[in-house]
């Protein structure tokens, strides 16, 4: 493996003259003016933050043909997409030329050219080939808890969720209540919440597990966590006790479902000019009114963490501040039937089960304990808080689909056959399937590298922003790919495939787009973080 050495240290002093030469052309202009190189900046680190982890997971697997094969696959396309174009999008390929890395490039390609220069056709024939025989990659956690509740949720996905989702999907249902009621029996919705509290107390990486099994199945099962993971942090982080003693033990439970309530139709990542407005009531307690959008789980919630401006004296993000509201649970003939507050549904592609919705609020009415902390103007910075956990569960849930998508493409390819052979055998199948699961492995290594950093302590929105810009590349490479390996049937929308590829679509755009994560990631590299 010194080739793999060699290539990952290079791709390391790349990673870093990319920092250098970005960060001077910044210096003599703005991020916004170098924004496609300051960009490309976040997609580079990416990469090589993709390649140390794929590195880690292969020095703590077993040795075998499967785990070298996805070693060497990764490193090598990594490493040739470094110095020879990366894609930021579907049409936006970035070169060392417009990051001013042209001699850090060749070096890289020069130091790698054992690995750039070799035709990995045996290496992707043999992963294919286990995939076909039912061998994946390694994904043990060298910690026999953490394992255990892998095999715990991926076997609750394969019985509950796996054989209903595409018919619930089909049918714009919300997931039925006695799945929720299993999934809360499980542990899902209190997995970080703290046991004082009626919590698991467990870590982020065991949320991302939990997480990438339910997405799995579907995207919404493992999304409705999310609310309550989003929900729990803020309590727990910023919550006054009585609000922590209230609110965490019934989110734990899953008896009270939480929804999170911040974008609005004007403003979508520039939360500094949100323009809904809490007010303190005469007589006490708070008036609400305004508007939102995409809300997820709107109706079927109980509780609203809403960010609002309670402040006009102040402008921008000091003026916000984050409520717990809460409201009666809707039904399918009476969704809102909170006085003061209204919706309608917002018709999606995919990413169904809890469904979105457009909020107006007028005069709605919130209690006196409402505001999170008991403290006006602290909203945004409570909000952001939990954002690198959001991110990294959102990443688990790109790994979650992009590892369907194989399954799907796999048992196709098994089973359809053409020019009397099953398709697999054809090496343009069978290097989409191997291709992809590169992909996933690379992104799950990632995000589970992220979600380490979080648990230690530190701050992770870098590596946070990192784990959801490749984990939602690989998402809708791999949906994509799994439904040209399906052809006509992939269009049809009975087949499973479908569906994948409407929900993998969204990963890149919620939790903050691609191109906001670029620009966290780039802010921080160039700031020296």
């Amino acid at each position: 493996m010194r080739d793999v050495a060699e290539a990952l240290a290079a791709a390391k002093s790349y990673g870093a003259a990319t920092v250098e030469a970005v960060r001077g052309r910044v210096a003599d202009a703005s991020i916004d003016t170098e924004q496609r190189a300051a960009h490309g900046l976040a997609w580079v680190a990416t990469g090589v933050a993709a390649l140390e982890a794929l590195a880690d997971w292969h020095g703590r697997s077993a040795p075998d043909a499967v785990n070298d094969a996805v070693l060497r696959i990764g490193v090598a396309e990594t490493v040739a997409q470094l110095t020879g174009g990366l894609p930021m999008g579907q049409n936006e390929i970035v070169r060392p030329a417009d990051l001013g890395t042209h001699g850090a490039a060749r070096a890289l390609a020069d130091a790698a050219a054992p690995l750039l220069d070799t035709d990995r056709r045996d290496e992707r024939a043999t992963l294919a080939a286990a995939l076909d025989a039912g061998q994946w990659p390694a994904e043990a956690l060298d910690d026999a808890e953490l394992d255990a509740i892998r095999d715990q949720f991926r076997r609750f996905t394969d019985e509950r969720i796996v054989p209903h989702a595409h018919r619930w999907h089909l049918d714009d249902a919300l997931i039925p209540d006695a799945v929720i009621a299993d999934m809360a029996a499980l542990g899902t919705f209190g997995v970080c919440i703290p046991e004082a509290y009626g919590g698991l107390g467990l870590s982020k990486l065991v949320m991302c597990v939990v997480t990438e099994e339910l997405s799995r199945g579907w995207i919404g099962a493992g999304s409705l966590g999310t609310r309550s993971e989003i929900a729990g942090e803020l309590i727990a982080a910023s919550g006054t006790e009585a609000q922590k003693a209230r609110w965490l033990p019934a989110i734990a439970s899953g008896a009270v479902l939480p929804t999170a309530v911040f974008t609005e139709p004007d403003v979508g990542s520039d939360l500094g000019a949100i323009a809904t407005r809490a007010r303190a009531a005469p007589g006490g307690g708070w008036r609400i009114d305004g508007a939102k959008t995409w809300i997820t789980h709107a109706s079927r919630s109980d509780l609203m963490t809403l960010l609002a401006r309670t402040r006009d004296d102040v402008a921008g993000h000091a003026g916000l501040s984050m409520l717990l509201v809460p409201k009666p649970r809707g039904t399918e003939t009476d969704p809102f039937p909170a006085a003061g507050m209204a919706g309608s549904e917002i018709a999606v592609l995919g990413y169904r089960g809890m469904r979105e919705y457009a909020l107006a609020f007028d005069g709605m009415a919130a209690p006196a304990d409402a505001l999170l902390g008991g403290e006006e103007g602290r909203g945004f910075k409570q909000l952001m808080a939990t954002f690198e956990g959001a991110r990294i569960q959102t990443a688990a849930r790109a790994v979650g689909v992009a590892r369907r998508a194989i399954e799907l493409a796999l048992d196709y390819a098994r089973q359809r056959r053409q020019f009397g052979r099953a398709i697999i055998a054809f090496p343009r199948v069978a290097d989409k399937i191997a291709a992809g699961v590169v992909d996933m492995v690379m992104a799950r290594e990632l995000t589970y590298a992220a979600a380490r950093a979080k648990d230690s302590g530190r701050r992770c929105d870098i590596e946070a922003g990192m784990a959801k810009l490749l984990a939602a590349r690989a998402a809708w490479s791999n949906a994509d790919a799994a439904l040209q390996i399906h052809g006509g049937n992939g269009y049809a929308l009975e087949y499973e495939i479908s569906r994948l590829l409407c929900d993998a679509r969204i990963l890149n755009i919620f939790e903050g787009a691609a191109e906001i994560q670029a620009q966290v990631i780039a802010r921080g590299l160039i700031a020296g973080r």
